[in-house]
């Protein structure tokens, strides 16, 4: 079958690998109708998610049909359409049962203590094989696999296999509630549903701040306040909108790879900083391709998270889902400590939300395909990489239909 090959840092192909077979009772084997390329996957291919295993099938968003089960799988059928939660669970450890189904005790292979196993990662994820693919093996597929209403049609679903509940975890662990004003760094396609999922946990103002004008005005499509890095200081604007206060929540849907502001009111401190942040970039992705013109790491790893602590206020809450590799050291500890911040973080619980999440979007309760601006066919899935990495205009989510 063809598949997206990790190979080394910058290194993506697209070439033929075997066929993915039945190995465990739970498993089952989809047929891959759509796929997409994450953020995520770009932290990998950068470097500054290290640990990656050559020869690891990249990908951890799917939508397609199931083609073979296993015997221990009682609750699907050949020719199902389903969603893949883009984490791996077993659905029966006390974290599962808990709703931490990042968290399993079972799912990763590196035993119980090593977190989040999921499709397509590093060494320290499993490695499993992803879903850039077109099949793919699943693992306890009768507890992780979620049915596809016929109404929902691959564009949509796609969305919700990673971000859309990435962004309402961002949302949930942001501790938001009726009246709430809320701040969210990054713009793409995690911050643009985590503006809607704000909304459904009751925000009454949502600040987003970004510096790309394309991503921006997606926001303010729905209603979002937007502050652009590059022309204000996003901390100093967002103070001077909510009284010098700050925001309640913030959610960082930013991660590793932030830039700094090269333009603006900003800019100067961020020049003044620049030596602390190459070193923590260079310490981060050791091998990354630092100044190369695609797949080149983000030259301020913790600036996202240094505005969100300066810009909630005091006593508010802040929501991390923005990708951090464990070889990222540094976290403002004392601001946040100094303004009694609650800090939540993690890896999506995606089992946990998504049948809700279905069920809003078959019921046209959200209809999340304003996200979605590309569907490539795959043959074209390297060209779609390097436009993605390097947020062109109008390269907002980027569906992949294998088999095309």
């Amino acid at each position: 079958m063809k598949a997206v090959v990790f190979h080394d840092i910058g290194d993506v192909r697209l070439e033929d690998v075997p066929d993915p077979s039945i190995k465990q009772p739970t498993d089952a084997i989809v047929r891959l109708t759509a796929s997409a390329i994450c953020g995520t996957d770009l932290h990998m291919v950068r470097g500054s998610l290290p640990g990656m295993v050559p020869g690891t099938v990249l990908g951890h968003e799917g939508v397609g049909v199931v083609e073979e089960i296993g015997p221990n799988v009682r609750n699907l059928r050949k020719g199902d359409r389903v969603v893949i939660p883009s984490t791996i669970s077993c659905g029966s450890c006390n974290y599962c049962r808990a709703g931490y189904h990042a968290q399993c005790d079972t799912a990763n292979p590196n035993g119980h203590l090593a977190g989040t196993a999921f499709y397509g990662g590093p060494g320290q994820t499993g490695p499993f094989d992803g879903l850039q693919a077109e099949y793919a093996r699943i693992p306890f597929a009768n507890t992780d696999l979620v049915k596809l209403p016929d109404d929902i049609d691959d564009d949509r679903a796609i969305l919700l296999s990673d971000i859309y509940p990435t962004g309402y975890f961002g949302a949930d662990l942001a501790e938001i509630v009726d009246g709430d004003t809320v701040a969210v760094f990054g713009a793409g396609p995690v911050g643009q549903f985590a503006i809607v999922s704000a909304r459904q946990l009751g925000a009454e103002r949502i600040l987003v701040v970004d510096d790309n004008e394309d991503r921006l005005e997606m926001a303010r499509m729905q209603g979002a306040e937007v502050i652009n890095f590059g022309r204000e200081h996003p901390v100093e604007m967002i103070r001077e909108l909510t009284g010098g206060i700050g925001v309640d929540r913030v959610i960082d849907a930013v991660g590793v790879d932030a830039h700094p502001p090269r333009s603006g009111p900003a800019a100067e401190e961020a020049e003044q900083q620049a030596g602390r942040q190459k070193a923590e970039r260079d310490a981060i992705a050791e091998g990354g391709r630092a100044g190369a013109d695609v797949f080149a790491p983000g030259d301020a790893p913790n600036q996202a998270l240094e505005w969100s602590v300066q810009a909630v206020a005091k006593a508010g809450t802040l929501g991390i889902i923005g990708v951090y590799p464990p070889t990222d050291h540094s976290f403002p500890i004392g601001q946040a400590m100094q303004k009694n911040l609650t800090i939540n973080m993690g890896n999506c619980n995606h089992r946990k939300y998504l049948p809700h999440l279905v069920e809003l979007v078959r019921s046209n309760s959200i209809d999340p395909l304003r996200v979605l601006t590309q569907v490539q066919p795959m043959t074209n899935v390297l060209d779609a990489y390097r436009t993605f990495d390097q947020a062109q205009a109008g390269w907002m989510k980027v569906e992949v239909v294998p088999g095309l």
